[in-house]
């Protein structure tokens, strides 16, 4: 009975200390395990390099010249030489208006002039014979000054005749409509049988293709920054657009045309900028980013955007400290440049910032670290253009990028 207490007693006590057992040695495990785990992040050194920086704009490729063609009498068009869309040089025929009535005109002033002008030929015979007639003192002076008062009227009226003559004339030739300039005509041509109304109707709209602008706007804060920078630099700033597929224009523009005043409504001030377009790429209408070369910036540190925090008006990245775990650093941002902000101050070349995994990270925690590069991550120093989309052009205040 005895030997049946114990051994029952022995195997409580056995089954304790195994359970206690499993307690330490659990403990010990999920300790050794977070040591072992930490924090999954990925981590890039920063960046130092010379870096240009660029000031990029939403814009709209605009004509240089652009006019409706516009007939100067009034009348049924009749004949059309051309179709919408079609190059034509300056010169070239392209309406004519019903031109009879403008006929009949011309033979009108034509018939008054004639009988005007022999009136007058009457009236210069008269007074030849009735001066010569004054000097041999048969006539009384009074005849000859009223003679010489009437040829005056009739030549100012034969002058006023020949005035309505040119006109009818001018008007026959107006009938046929030429065009003002050499360019493409736009699809809002009118058809025949279109009564044109002198001086309002519209029948073509006509532009020159090359060159065109790449039309942009800016803030004041921006007009003011790239003032200070011309001011401090040599030459033209680089001007480039990339159009509304990503792809970069080959040709480089140049800015020839700035606006009086800012506007009203939006505060901005209306840049032009001129491009070459021979091979009529660039059509009016057009969206496009408009990429203006800045400053170089020699050996800037350059942190990702996504690796940068914001709490109360504070920028700060965080880094891998000295002993593997994560540590803060407060920074001072410039400009962005593509994927990047330029560091002022707060980062050194060697330091390594997290770029992912920052969602529940605070300071002191242990990481497990992947490098990557800026190829793993997609970073660019320039804008990602593939991005860029119609919705993208609004009067607001552009970015630097």
């Amino acid at each position: 009975m005895f030997f049946a207490k114990s051994k029952k007693l022995g195997a409580l006590v056995a089954a304790a200390m195994l359970a206690a057992s499993a307690i330490w040695l659990g403990g010990c495990g999920s300790k050794q395990a977070q040591q072992q785990h930490g924090t999954q992040v990925k981590v890039m050194q920063v960046i130092q390099q010379d870096t240009p920086i660029y000031s990029e704009y939403a814009g709209q490729i605009v004509g240089k010249d652009q006019v409706k063609v516009q007939s100067k009498v009034s009348g049924n068009v009749v004949e059309k030489y051309v179709e919408g869309g079609d190059f034509v040089e300056a010169g070239q025929p392209l309406y004519r208006i019903d031109s009879r009535q403008y006929e009949s005109a011309v033979l009108a002033a034509q018939a008054t002039l004639a009988q005007t002008q022999a009136t007058l030929n009457n009236a210069e015979t008269d007074l030849a014979r009735d001066q010569q007639l004054y000097a041999s003192n048969a006539v009384s002076e009074q005849v000859v000054t009223t003679q010489q008062a009437n040829v005056q009227s009739y030549q100012a009226l034969a002058d006023a005749h020949a005035a309505q003559l040119r006109k009818a004339q001018q008007d026959l030739a107006d009938t046929t409509i030429y065009a003002p300039m050499t360019g493409q005509l736009g699809v809002d041509d009118v058809a025949i049988g279109t009564f044109a109304t002198a001086g309002n109707t519209s029948l073509v709209t006509i532009g020159t293709s090359d060159p065109v602008f790449a039309q942009f706007s800016l803030s004041e804060t921006e007009y003011l920054k790239q003032l200070n920078r011309q001011s401090t630099e040599m030459g033209q700033p680089r001007v480039t657009i990339t159009l509304a597929d990503g792809t970069v224009y080959p040709a480089e523009g140049v800015i020839v045309q700035a606006d009086r005043a800012l506007k009203d409504k939006t505060g901005t001030l209306t840049i032009k900028a001129l491009f070459p377009n021979p091979q009529n790429i660039l059509l009016p209408g057009m969206f496009a980013r408009v990429r203006i070369s800045g400053e170089v910036i020699p050996n800037a540190i350059l942190v990702p955007q996504r690796a940068v925090q914001q709490l109360l008006g504070k920028s700060f990245v965080m880094v891998v400290g000295e002993d593997g775990k994560s540590a803060a650093k407060n920074v001072e941002l410039g400009d962005k440049v593509g994927s990047y902000y330029v560091v002022k101050s707060g980062l050194d070349a060697g330091d390594n910032v997290i770029v992912e995994g920052l969602s529940s990270l605070k300071e002191g925690m242990d990481l497990l670290i992947t490098q990557v590069t800026p190829e793993d991550m997609g970073f660019s120093l320039t804008p990602d253009d593939s991005k860029f989309n119609d919705s993208d052009i609004s009067p607001a205040e552009p970015s630097n990028n």
